[in-house]
């Protein structure tokens, strides 16, 4: 696999082609807003088939930060799950569960704003007894991504699927932990972080994903 990635769009497009080959009929694509959007939108527009189209909507997650470090992850949260947290992290920081609680209601607030921008509120597709894949653009620690697994895996899809385009070779390890199967173009070593691996990396809007969707014929 060439890297690094032109931009989303063309890495969707790879990854489609990849997810292409598991035969999968009728997927639900759900993509983690905002830089997922435009790899998902990619990947449901090859898997969907004049007689079994793959139905597109965006899962909307939030990182749990540290306190004290908000850009510290300790944890992350997902619609429809509950919060998943590092405790190995949180015990050498000196906290528990009970310590997150404001941290945690305040992501819960954006989440639900970000749920009443991109879908106004309608619920997720059905997930019971469906072929399901989770879309990034990239995994580095999985925070959200696991977060993302364990509420679709408490849907009852029939195959639990986690595909992005590039990933950091230990988180997608753990992944396989967590989801069916693992869909990955590439594990590059040295890896920093997810930006690093495409040419164009630009910062997404709640636009930019509204307009996705609606392209999709979601909104």
């Amino acid at each position: 696999m060439h890297l690094p990635f032109a931009d989303r769009a063309e890495a969707g497009r790879l990854l489609a082609d990849r997810l292409a080959a598991l035969g999968l009929r009728g997927p639900v694509v759900l993509a983690l807003p905002r830089g997922g959007v435009p790899v998902g939108f990619e990947v449901a527009g090859r898997l969907s088939t004049p007689d079994a189209a793959a139905a597109f909507d965006v899962l909307v997650t939030r990182k749990i930060g540290y306190p004290l470090q908000p850009e510290l992850g300790v944890g992350a949260i997902a619609e429809g799950g509950e919060p998943v947290l590092d405790l190995p992290l949180l015990e050498r920081l000196g906290l528990s569960p009970a310590d997150l609680i404001q941290t945690v209601g305040s992501e819960r607030a954006e989440m639900d704003r970000r749920i009443a921008v991109y879908r106004d509120r309608r619920p997720l597709p059905d997930l019971a007894g469906r072929p399901v894949i989770v879309v990034d653009d990239g995994l580095a620690t999985g925070g959200t991504a696991r977060a993302a697994l364990r509420a679709v895996r408490s849907g009852g899809p029939a195959r639990l699927i986690l595909a992005v385009p590039v990933g950091a070779a230990e988180t997608v390890a753990a992944m396989r932990e967590e989801a069916d199967d693992v869909v990955v173009l590439a594990e590059p070593h040295r890896f920093r972080a997810v930006g690093q691996w495409y040419s164009h990396f630009d910062q997404l809007t709640d636009d930019d994903v509204l307009r996705l969707l609606e392209r999709a014929g979601v909104k």
